[in-house]
């Protein structure tokens, strides 16, 4: 395995120290490693196959830009992408030609750094635009310090595609697979870049994730969580909870802070406890009118109007029976 020794790494790559997104170095392992560079996709073909798609459908960017997923590409050094980024994509995509059952056995660290590496290639993208725009340089960042904060942390942990990251006593993540009803769901995604969440549904499963909350979220939604495990999900009924996961982490109001710490070739990553010195609780309070406005949005191919969620103040619809939707204080 030439020019591939992970225990190799003493240091960190951190591109958002030097805004290194200009498809010079490898997007995971900056010039690490001295294998030629290629682009690669950020839908894997694989993907694109299976959801019956030609990679000429297309996306916008936050800069307003219009994008086909074809053209969508990150840097990658060649000895990482066939001895790392491979074998998880040959993971992932064996599970999701199989299905659910596949699927919820699969390792949720690999569903982790596949979610994550597609995220953050998004991220790479929008930060090479913004790059080219000049909006983003080392005298003046036209981006929050939090949110970039958040970037940083989310590429150091997926690092643990190619070397050893380790996570001590915590998991960053919140990732909740179901089964749905329809055994042939049409593929799609959604992700929301400033909360790090990302859902998608495919056959007969759905995932949701928020991928850096230390398992809040999925604590926040254990009452309705406990209550469907091992239902199959319609598809209002996927969405829905896909609508209550979107709202949840725009109301998680902690910046999660780690200690990150480089030693013999590992990475070891400690989280920071996220109470910190603040005596407000977690989670903004939930409030069903915002609440809706989201839920309308999942649920616009049924047609359901705000004014027909929140008919009843104080108790949204739902397709969950009971509902048992978060207290609002």
């Amino acid at each position: 395995m030439p020019n591939i020794v992970p225990s190799m790494i003493s240091t960190i790559y951190q591109p958002f120290k030097n805004f290194d997104f200009k498809h010079k170095n490898c997007f995971l392992s900056g010039d690490t490693f001295t294998a030629p560079v290629v682009e690669t996709p950020i839908l894997p073909e694989w993907l694109l196959k299976i959801a019956g798609f030609s990679g000429e459908e297309q996306i916008k960017l936050l800069d307003e830009s219009i994008r086909s997923y074809n053209s969508l590409t990150i840097p990658c050094d060649t000895g990482v992408l066939q001895h790392f980024i491979q074998p998880l994509e040959d993971r992932i995509s064996s599970a999701f030609k199989a299905g659910y059952a596949a699927v919820s056995k699969l390792d949720e660290t690999d569903i982790f750094n596949w979610i994550g590496k597609f995220m953050y290639g998004l991220i790479y993208v929008e930060m090479n635009a913004a790059v080219k725009q000049q909006q983003l340089s080392a005298d003046g960042v036209n981006m929050s310090q939090g949110l970039m904060h958040k970037f940083g942390n989310l590429h150091t942990m997926i690092q643990k595609i190619y070397t050893d990251v380790v996570f001590e006593d915590f998991t960053p993540w919140s990732i909740v697979i179901v089964p749905l009803e329809e055994k042939d769901t049409p593929f799609s995604f959604r992700d929301e870049i400033n909360t790090m969440t990302f859902s998608l549904k495919l056959k007969d499963f759905g995932i949701i994730a928020v991928l850096q909350d230390n398992g809040t979220n999925k604590k926040y939604h254990q009452e309705l969580l406990g209550q469907i495990a091992g239902n199959n999900l319609s598809a209002q009924q996927f969405e829905e909870l896909c609508a209550r996961f979107y709202y949840s982490a725009y109301l998680f109001n902690r910046l999660p802070e780690y200690t990150i710490m480089p030693v013999d070739g590992s990475i070891y990553i400690e989280a920071m406890p996220l109470r910190g010195t603040l005596n407000k609780p977690i989670f903004d309070y939930w409030q069903h009118k915002t609440y809706a406005q989201v839920l309308q949005d999942f649920w616009k191919p049924w047609g359901h109007t705000l004014f027909e969620i929140i008919k009843d103040p104080a108790n949204p619809i739902s397709y969950f029976n009971p509902p048992s939707l978060p207290a609002t204080s």
